[in-house]
């Protein structure tokens, strides 16, 4: 395993009472109704199949923690094989877990293994694939605050950690870190890392006020500046450059371009976007591309073309050791996009690894064997092929 241990500070442990109602709360009826239907008439071995229909980076850790503690809770066992390692690539309908065990037992927990398990597994895709288009940059998980409630932001954690690891194995710099200390463990981290949101620049009325009260305050921290909030990226970039030069000769300055998609950064327009990646990248512009592609390219917000421009801007003023971080979409296409116009980036805070299209996340289960006899609804066949028809039902 290339992730560290969990948290030793985890949540508390459910008693058997607190986890039999959870159960039976969240799951959906018919799986509690099938559960009394088979205790009434006879309990059966089964082995059930879990699967995605579209390609993933096995991600089951969290589902099968949960499982184990049923399991305990329950007093039986559980018999799992997980045929992909968590990490590696899985392609659309291929079984990523089997579990056997007694139908009354495993029944009722098919909704919740269900949803601990997709999201993972696509997060987790989405995250590997971003970290290989743009492998010589590191990137900082920001996914927080876009998720549903702590359990969704321990699940997105994990899965950026567990999609970072196979790109890394892949030569790739992958995940560096996250934006809180709740999931920094997955990171093998004790805290997060981050330093200025847009409200400590409007409380200390200036760009380059708010980075002397940071560093002030934290000086032993790599200063990262936020530099958009006025609309003067280049300007200020090039201040808070000026009023730091030790850190910015040494490489512990960042500026962070975050310009929201309502405007260009400062000095550009469609033209000027266009010659800046003229100078630095024409082929990216110069073969066909989507109004998507293009925006990513040389549209508003943090483009292509903006981050060779603040490059040029630094380099120009004197500091090519200050690095360039940005935010702001930064999802699978965007960086395949940026990557492709080799844009001069030091690091990306992205919680774009979210999926975008929950219907892909939709996990699905089916059993395979019903006392050790392969058996599964017609048209899911290709789950036996997949089982090699077990005899012994594991």
């Amino acid at each position: 395993m290339d992730l560290p241990a969990p948290n030793a500070e985890a949540p508390r442990t459910p008693t058997a009472e607190e986890l039999a109602a959870d159960i039976a709360a969240r799951t959906d009826s018919y799986f509690n109704r099938t559960r009394a239907v088979v205790r009434r008439f006879g309990d059966r071995r089964v082995t059930y199949a879990l699967f995605l229909r579209r390609p993933v980076i096995s991600a089951p850790r969290l589902m099968l923690a949960w499982l184990d503690q049923v399991a305990a809770a329950r007093g039986v066992r559980f018999d799992v094989e997980v045929t992909h390692a968590e990490g590696s690539w899985t392609g659309a309908g291929e079984p990523l877990v089997y579990v056997s065990g007694s139908m009354v037992e495993l029944s009722d927990l098919e909704t919740i293994l269900l949803q601990k398990l997709g999201a993972c597994c696509v997060a987790a895709h989405n995250a590997y694939q971003m970290s290989l288009c743009l492998p010589h940059v590191g990137f900082l998980a920001m996914e927080a605050r876009h998720c549903a409630g702590a359990e969704m932001q321990e699940m997105m954690a994990y899965a950026a950690a567990v999609g970072s690891a196979a790109a890394k194995r892949e030569g790739a710099r992958g995940f560096v870190g996250n934006a809180n200390d709740g999931t920094a463990h997955w990171f093998g981290a004790a805290q997060g890392l981050g330093t200025m949101p847009h409200s400590l620049i409007g409380y200390a009325g200036s760009t380059v006020r708010a980075a002397e009260m940071f560093h002030a305050t934290f000086p032993d921290e790599v200063l990262t500046v936020l530099v958009d909030y006025f609309g003067k990226e280049i300007s200020d970039s090039i201040a808070v450059s000026r009023r730091f030069p030790d850190l910015a000769a040494s490489g512990r300055l960042q500026v962070r371009l975050d310009t929201h998609g309502g405007r260009f950064l400062e000095g550009l327009d469609p033209a000027e976007s266009y010659a800046v990646l003229e100078r630095h990248a024409p082929g990216a512009i110069r073969r066909y591309r989507s109004e998507t592609e293009l925006r990513f390219l040389v549209g508003t917000g943090v483009s292509a073309a903006a981050i060779w421009r603040a490059r040029e801007a630094l380099d120009a003023a004197g500091f090519p050791a200050v690095r360039i971080v940005v935010s702001s979409g930064f999802g699978v296409d965007k960086c395949r996009v940026v990557a492709d116009a080799r844009a001069p980036i030091d690091l990306v805070g992205t919680g774009s690894f979210i999926p975008e299209r929950w219907s892909e996340t939709y996990a699905t289960a089916d059993i395979v064997t019903y006392d050790n006899q392969p058996m599964v609804k017609v048209g899911r066949e290709f789950l036996l092929k997949r089982n090699g028809a077990r005899k012994d039902g594991a």
